[in-house]
């Protein structure tokens, strides 16, 4: 079982009230959900990929493998509406955390939680700290394409794996990173913050007879020849196997998560994640040197 807890903004498409609560304040918010508390909620960004995951059954028992936990920092009385829009929607989604304004993150660990989705960039950089899989969506309606297979994509550096290579970069150039990924080729990268979560759903498509998996998973990295194979030989030795691999030697990678279809893409270079978010749900991952605050 795979459990992944979402907060209600990224669900449902929330922004005309977190409007109104950060423009007139928290009892304009209160007033403006109850009185459209029977009025569904709109999908958002996060919600054709959650529509998906809570589809996919085990082949033979025909038992969930997905369980989808809503975190919000609404309260009971004004999260009704969310629980409404959840009901009204079909989702199977059974368990919720109304944190009335502190943070969600607090109930990752008794949740069971192996990835958090979220709004919030502060409860995201807690969760990254903590050692979850986290990522800060970038809210907005839902695409509304919900057909086929749960197709994941991740950045390499910083994502998947740790920022070591990515501080070489940063610190002495192309040419520096290109020569110590040559002479540590045969030296396994160290896992990142999404290690984990990849191992998790490696291990619920073999569930699955070949060629009927309903996930699909993509490495999408600005990596190229020769620096690739250090990236294969570590999946490797992880016993990862990943569906497809694209190497793109710095190129925007916008495009090539349209051509693979991605319900989601994880990255941790903002200029990344905006171009990418016009065609996708986009996970920035606020981890490793590119994130980190510059020194005053």
């Amino acid at each position: 079982m795979l459990t992944l807890a979402i907060s209600s903004r990224t669900l449902f498409d929330l922004n005309d009230s977190h409007q109104i609560f950060l423009e007139e304040g928290i009892e304009a918010y209160r007033k403006y959900q109850l009185e459209r508390e029977d009025e569904p909620l709109n999908p958002g960004v996060a919600f054709p990929l959650v529509k998906k995951l809570l589809n996919i059954l085990h082949p033979e028992t025909k038992q969930p493998l997905v369980e989808v936990v809503l975190v919000s920092r609404n309260n009971g009385d004004t999260g009704l509406r969310i629980f409404n829009s959840i009901e009204h929607h079909g989702l199977n989604i059974t368990r919720a955390v109304f944190s009335n304004g502190g943070s969600p993150y607090d109930y990752l660990s008794a949740l069971g939680v192996e990835l958090f989705l979220s709004a919030h960039h502060a409860d995201v950089i807690s969760a990254i700290e903590a050692g979850y899989a986290a990522a800060h969506l970038m809210t907005r309606r839902s695409s509304g394409l919900i057909d086929g297979q749960v197709r994941v994509a991740f950045d390499g550096d910083a994502v998947l794996f740790s920022d070591e290579s990515e501080q070489i970069y940063q610190a002495d150039g192309l040419e520096a990173f290109r020569q110590n990924e040559h002479d540590k080729c045969n030296e396994p990268l160290n896992p990142g913050p999404f290690s984990a979560f990849l191992k998790k759903l490696h291990d619920l498509q073999r569930i699955f007879p070949s060629g009927t998996s309903p996930i699909r998973t993509a490495l999408v990295t600005a990596r190229s020849a020769p620096s690739h194979k250090r990236v294969i030989l570590t999946l490797r030795q992880w016993g990862i196997r990943i569906d497809e691999a694209l190497f793109l030697g710095g190129q925007d990678k916008a495009e090539f998560l349209k051509s693979f279809k991605a319900d989601i893409f994880f990255e941790d270079q903002l200029t990344y994640v905006k171009t990418a978010s016009e065609h996708t749900a986009t996970g920035h991952v606020p981890y490793g040197v590119t994130n980190q605050q510059p020194k005053k």
